[in-house]
């Protein structure tokens, strides 16, 4: 499989770090829609990342499709309950960690892509704001759940693994929140899965 995108993109890295806790090898292909335009086009219609190419050459989009994918042929192993309250607990807690991601980009892009007289920090702080509040939704679910437990269940869901990569990047890309501090149960576990290879292996850094 080839996995297209960069591990800065918390979307891409929660696909990576997905395919590596479930053990299946992946080639990343780098890169930037923005930057390589043609490129993310030839993978993507939308021209977004990610995009994960199957061996048989059929290539899905969105992570959350992707995941899903992932999910039906991992069976008893995937990463989602399959049905029932279970199941609408953890995408609930996805969908939170999903939002974070989204929110902290969006303060991002509107940094970078405008002239500073032209930031809409009204938005930006509305979207820092929203970050933090679902880092914090987050937080009182590890808080629950103790220094070795989960977001859900007894073992590691998807959940885990979203909310991890969402607060990485939101205490990269917006330092200034603070979010250890205000998250700080969430920290702990996120600390205790970026030491593990999975999220070793796809962290912006690697």
């Amino acid at each position: 499989m080839k996995l297209y995108g960069r591990y800065l993109s918390p979307f891409v890295r929660r696909v990576a770090t997905t395919l590596n806790v479930m053990n299946q090898p992946f080639e990343q292909v780098q890169v930037a829609p923005f930057d390589e335009w043609d490129k993310a086009l030839s993978v993507n219609p939308v021209v977004r990342i990610p995009a994960l190419e199957l061996d048989d050459g059929d290539v899905l989009i969105d992570s959350t499709t992707i995941l899903d994918s992932l999910d039906e042929q991992a069976g008893t192993n995937a990463l989602v309950p399959r049905s029932g309250k279970e199941r609408r607990d953890v995408l609930k807690l996805v969908a939170i960690a999903v939002g974070a991601m989204e929110k902290s980009v969006n303060s991002a892009y509107e940094l970078r892509f405008h002239p500073k007289e032209k930031v809409a920090e009204d938005w930006v702080e509305r979207c820092d704001n929203q970050t933090v509040s679902a880092l914090q939704a987050l937080d009182a679910h590890a808080a629950k759940a103790g220094p070795d437990g989960w977001l859900y269940g007894s073992s590691m869901t998807q959940a885990d693994i979203s909310a991890t990569v969402a607060f990485t990047f939101a205490t990269l890309a917006r330092p200034k929140l603070g979010v250890a501090e205000k998250a700080p149960n969430l920290a702990k576990l996120v600390a205790r899965l970026e030491a593990t290879d999975a999220f070793k292996q796809t962290h912006p850094s690697a």
